[in-house]
């Protein structure tokens, strides 16, 4: 088994369709961590959610974040783990106003 750190980013996060990463076949993958950060001039809110055969599980729900502050959903002693096709998705109340860094652990 191979264990492969990666991290994956996203800019301007708008109201829907926001794929954050996508689990390969074939893998598991563990999120040790995620950080939002609020890059626009007034309070926000997030929300967090991973698909699953077409089913959305909420992590976060219009968690809100004030202007020039971060939120970090995932890590600490928080992890998630994504099983194979599990989608990981943010979406924001304003458009563009998000920036989204996601740390995994993939295991192939």
């Amino acid at each position: 088994m191979a264990n492969t750190f990666k991290s994956n980013v996203a800019a301007n996060i708008v109201t829907s369709g926001n794929t954050i990463y996508t689990c390969p076949s074939a893998t598991q993958t563990t999120l040790i961590g995620m950080t939002i950060s609020n890059k626009s001039a007034g309070t926000v809110t997030a929300n967090v959610f991973l698909t699953r055969s077409a089913v959305d599980f909420s992590i976060i729900s219009n968690a809100p974040i004030l202007t020039g502050s971060t939120l970090v959903p995932i890590g600490g002693d928080q992890k998630v783990v994504l099983q194979a096709a599990d989608v990981l998705k943010v979406t924001t109340s304003a458009n563009g106003s998000l920036d989204v860094i996601a740390s995994l652990l993939e295991i192939a």
